[in-house]
């Protein structure tokens, strides 16, 4: 009886041994597992701890470096703009060095100042006597051309008159151009009192009462100029009875018209 009651105990504390055995494992292994995920979790802190502490000093270090790079950048470029200015002073300061030789030396060596001041004063003066010569010369050129035109007009006038001589002032009936309300004659009427009839062509030697020799030297026709509008000759006004009459059917139409 002993012998089974030890057998006894001893298949029970073995079945113990072996159920708490498999719990120490499963607790083991929960407990590992407990420890692995405190550890993978205060590891990955610890790793996102030391990369935040990196970003931040990387992040320093590229502020660093580009702000020193930026203010080397910067005095590079005060510097390349101070070398410009200095340069572009130097350049005009060389140019007013230049162009002060250069004149110096051009106006004591090469052209004389004071020749060329005279020459140019010499230049105006005779371009101001070419100008009043050529003035002179326009200014006789318009008045021939005014006399010239004058004479034409006058000419001109005078041919009129040759041509109107029928419209001339009679004792019997007066003319177109002395006009009863005008106080003076017109210059028409005064022109037609002056100049002498003229012959037509056709009539000039159909006259049978004088020969030709003497009716040409009578001097009927008039030679156009004023100078020698003087008075007329008896010679010649007789021979007016003989030309036809001034107040012929013509006439008197085209007095009417007028």
């Amino acid at each position: 009886m002993a012998d089974l009651l030890i057998l006894k105990q001893a298949e029970e504390f073995r079945k113990e041994y072996f159920h708490r055995n498999r719990q120490a494992e499963e607790n083991r292994q929960k407990e590992t597992q407990a420890a692995i995920r405190i550890q993978s979790w205060f590891r990955a802190c610890k790793v996102r701890a030391y990369l935040s502490h990196l970003q931040k000093k990387a992040i320093i270090i590229q502020k660093t470096w580009r702000g020193f790079a930026a203010r080397a950048r910067v005095r590079q470029m005060v510097k390349a703009a101070y070398f410009t200015v200095k340069m572009n002073f130097y350049n005009e300061m060389a140019v007013r060095i230049q162009q002060r030789w250069k004149g110096f030396y051009v106006r004591k060596y090469v052209h004389n100042f004071y020749a060329r001041k005279t020459y140019l004063e010499q230049i105006l003066i005779k371009n101001e006597l070419v100008r009043k010569e050529l003035d002179e010369i326009g200014e006789a050129q318009k008045r021939e051309n005014e006399h010239l035109e004058a004479v034409k007009q006058q000419k001109n006038k005078i041919h009129q008159a040759h041509q109107l001589h029928y419209l001339i002032s009679t004792n019997q009936l007066p003319g177109v151009f002395n006009s009863p309300y005008r106080q003076t004659p017109h210059e028409m009427e005064l022109l037609l009192r002056q100049v002498k009839y003229q012959v037509p062509a056709s009539l000039a030697h159909k006259d049978t009462g004088y020969p030709r020799g003497i009716r040409d030297s009578v001097g009927v026709s008039f030679s156009g100029s004023l100078e020698s509008q003087g008075t007329i000759s008896t010679r010649t006004w007789d021979l007016r009875t003989r030309l036809p009459p001034i107040a012929s059917r013509n006439t008197r139409q085209k007095t009417k018209r007028l």
